[in-house]
């Protein structure tokens, strides 16, 4: 899915800009994130006001931090065109009034309320977490990893998982202008033949040139952790965003104990 994302691999475009939410530390901005997605995806189906009340909270810190939105909005379409595969199976389900059949498929009430349900959900979170790596570095946010006790080797597992990804995009855009120059990209049947031949070959050539970078990391004194990114230390501004983060999960889910 993060092969689909638009741009050289750069998944943080908007990390250097100066807002209220680029001050706070990466593990504040982490803990946020993570709470509202928590919050989020524990709310039960159908309960459209606390998820009015999210959606109000996220829009206001999409504007607050100044996002790219054509980027944002490309990013989300890519991923749920994956999710919505999911989704289409929550809409055939038993229950309520039946408002189309055909044969043994049929849309009931309850098939559309978990629908809504989880595509609001799917949405909100994924806004959130492209939120978080447009608007923060990947050595931030592997220091803010770091920094909320993450075992280390998995976080430079992350961090060689990101680095490879690199490698592997550019070694198919490598592919892809040989097999352009050659003019074997201007025949569909052509085309077929070339992805296919590529994808095979593409894990080898990367997996030979990950072995070489490997070893070339190891030579300059690499000995399982990354050097550390200078971020902003944790202040008054960062309990202030945890307290409002908490806020507004609480008042989503007064709404929800309300409506029961």
């Amino acid at each position: 899915m993060t092969l689909l994302h638009i741009g050289a691999f750069h998944l943080d475009i908007d990390s250097h800009k100066n807002t209220v939410w680029h001050a706070l530390a990466p593990r504040t901005r982490i803990l946020c994130v993570l709470l509202m997605v928590f919050a989020i995806v524990l709310t039960s189906n159908g309960r459209w006001w606390t998820w009015g009340i999210y959606s109000a909270a996220i829009v206001s810190l999409l504007f607050l931090t100044r996002i790219t939105l054509p980027v944002l909005l490309k990013r989300i379409a890519v991923e749920l065109s994956f999710v919505g595969v999911v989704l289409l199976g929550t809409l055939f389900r038993d229950g309520g009034e039946v408002i189309w059949a055909w044969g043994f498929l049929q849309i009931t009430t309850t098939g559309l309320t978990v629908l809504g349900s989880v595509t609001l959900k799917a949405l909100l979170s994924l806004m959130m977490l492209n939120l978080l790596t447009l608007t923060t570095s990947v050595p931030a946010l592997l220091n803010g990893l770091l920094e909320l006790r993450t075992p280390p080797l998995l976080v430079a597992t992350i961090a060689s998982m990101y680095r490879y990804l690199g490698v592997l995009m550019g070694e198919f855009n490598a592919m892809r202008r040989a097999a352009a120059c050659r003019n074997l990209m201007t025949n569909k049947h052509w085309q077929r033949l070339v992805i296919g031949n590529t994808i095979g070959s593409l894990f080898i050539r990367t997996y030979d040139r990950g072995e070489r970078i490997y070893h070339a990391m190891l030579s300059r004194g690499y000995q399982g952790t990354f050097p550390l990114e200078k971020v902003p230390s944790a202040g008054r501004r960062d309990i202030v965003a945890l307290t409002l983060t908490l806020l507004v999960m609480l008042a989503g889910q007064s709404v929800y104990l309300l409506e029961k």
